[in-house]
């Protein structure tokens, strides 16, 4: 597949200027998967709850779905894409993956970082894989990169390939996900934003760094720490079906789970 990242610096509240700019990006690329950061359409920095309800939208109902199914639908295509999901009373750090003009799946962040656990209900629907013409597509968002167990359930589940929309403030991350690719044998696509807000006396800056890494940890891209880019590589998504390492060692067979315990 064509798997393209966009790298964004959204102007927090602006979701049709910030949306109508990751088109714009997304459409100088020909691609079979485009991945966009975490929170794209919004900015991330939230000062309260009320603001937050008020930038929300539905999974298959909001004015940001409908722009990204729209485009997919066009360019018959898959797209990722973080959004804050407004969900019977409750509001998610999200991310959907549209195909073709439809919804197939939505993933609800686990791991909250730092004031996202202020404003954010905890995702509830567990790590998922989801099944498309492409391959088999896992995401995780953000800080879940963290927790290594993240990428192992993903991997554990059949997925080839990671999408990891993200809006990165840590300065390790990068560098990590050669390793969670490394251990788990798959593909990771991070898709992280640039820029700075400065909200509610909390002032963040994003470290961009968007890649693609591959099973064996090789960076096939990796985009500027300090502005808007994209990239496009391409992938054999098929190839992370083979953990082996060598002719005695495969990575999944090899696991002692037994001697894991806390």
């Amino acid at each position: 597949m064509e798997l393209a990242i966009i790298q964004t610096n959204p102007a927090f509240s602006e979701v049709q200027r910030n949306v109508d700019e990751a088109l714009r990006s997304m459409e100088r690329l020909e691609a079979d998967l485009y991945v966009l950061p975490e929170l794209f359409n919004t900015g991330y920095n939230f000062i309260s709850k009320d603001e937050l309800l008020s930038l929300a939208e539905p999974a298959a109902e909001g004015w940001t779905f409908e722009r990204m199914a729209e485009f997919s639908q066009q360019r018959s295509c898959h797209v990722v894409y973080g959004f804050a999901e407004k969900d019977d009373g409750k509001v998610y750090n999200a991310s959907a993956l549209v195909g073709r003009g439809r919804l197939i799946g939505v993933y609800r962040k686990i791991h909250l970082y730092f004031r996202e656990k202020l404003f954010f209900d905890e995702g509830d629907l567990g790590f998922r894989v989801f099944d498309t013409p492409l391959g088999r597509i896992g995401i995780m968002i953000c800080f879940d990169w963290y927790f290594p167990e993240s990428a192992r359930s993903l991997a554990l589940q059949g997925a080839e390939l990671i999408a990891h929309p993200a809006n990165l403030v840590l300065p390790y991350c990068q560098d990590a996900m050669v390793t969670r690719c490394l251990e788990n044998r798959v593909f990771a696509a991070t898709a992280n934003r640039v820029g700075e807000e400065d909200r509610g006396g909390v002032k963040l800056r994003f470290t961009g760094r968007s890649e693609v890494v591959t099973p064996e940890g090789e960076l096939l891209v990796r985009l500027s720490a300090s502005k808007p880019e994209e990239g496009v590589v391409t992938v054999d998504a098929q190839t992370a079906k083979n953990k082996r390492l060598n002719a005695l060692n495969d990575l999944f067979s090899d696991r002692r789970v037994n001697s894991y315990t806390a």
